[in-house]
């Protein structure tokens, strides 16, 4: 089956590198306009360049999404260039731990805007137009610390747990005027942040064999790619994913122990 999202506006957080490129390179090569969101204009121009090349109709917008004023922009540069935003991807944000007491308001302020009230702020700016149209599709980018906890993961597993209660409130909303609202929980999935982490750890150990060792604990014996993360995204966005709604799909082959 051939998944296409033909006709339809996509709004990408975080779109310049990692799982955000691959999300908004499917969508785009699948028949949607895209824009991709970010805050470093570099790394957002280098996205967008290689969609285009690919044939895909993309839009690049330098905001911080962490802040108010930045989701407004965010939004209101998409609507100006392409008119509507019909599928929304919550997906700014990294991966901040640190043991509890060492993690002080500032920091938990930091994650919050960032990874919570983004999604809140975006979806509020988009929610009204997809159930005027009838037609919407959220999706909030997670992982899979909002399922399943362990300590030192705070504060990104408290607000990845509350964007996931988030997504389960709008899809109740949502779901009479067909706009669709799912998570997608991320487990270890090769990206940008995996090359910036084995860099810093400056072994003599290949990037291969740094992913190959992360593989190991995982039930399908290896690391995800960032491609298929951005399938399970393409299929929520679609047509095809037309009677799912509320849930939250672990995409980490098979790790996380709570379902």
């Amino acid at each position: 089956m051939e998944i296409r999202l033909d006709g339809r506006v996509a709004l990408v957080t975080g779109g310049s590198t990692g799982l955000g490129r691959a999300m908004a390179e499917m969508f785009a090569t699948s028949g949607a306009e895209v824009a991709i969101v970010a805050r470093r204009p570099e790394p957002l121009e280098a996205a967008r360049a290689a969609i285009a090349a690919k044939g895909g109709t993309v839009e690049a917008i330098s905001a911080d999404v962490a802040t108010a004023d930045g989701c407004a922009a965010a939004h209101r540069a998409a609507v100006a260039r392409f008119g509507r935003v019909d599928i929304l991807v919550n997906n700014a944000g990294q991966s901040a731990t640190s043991p509890f007491e060492k993690i002080d308001d500032a920091a938990w302020q930091a994650d919050l805007d960032l990874k919570l009230f983004a999604a809140i702020r975006l979806t509020r700016l988009a929610f009204p137009g997809m159930k005027e149209r009838r037609w919407g599709r959220v999706i909030n980018v997670l992982n899979t610390h909002a399922k399943a906890p362990g300590g030192g993961s705070a504060p990104t597993s408290v607000s990845r747990a509350a964007g996931m209660a988030l997504t389960k409130v709008l899809s109740q909303e949502g779901a009479p005027h067909n706009v669709l609202v799912n998570a997608l929980l991320v487990g270890q999935i090769d990206s940008d942040q995996w090359v910036r982490q084995h860099a810093r750890l400056g072994t003599n150990v290949s990037y291969e064999e740094f992913l190959e060792q992360k593989g190991k604990p995982i039930p399908m014996g290896r690391v995800g790619r960032a491609e298929e993360f951005a399938s399970v995204a393409c299929l929520l966005a679609s047509d095809a994913g037309g009677y799912v709604t509320g849930t939250a799909i672990n995409v980490d082959g098979g790790r996380c122990p709570v379902v």
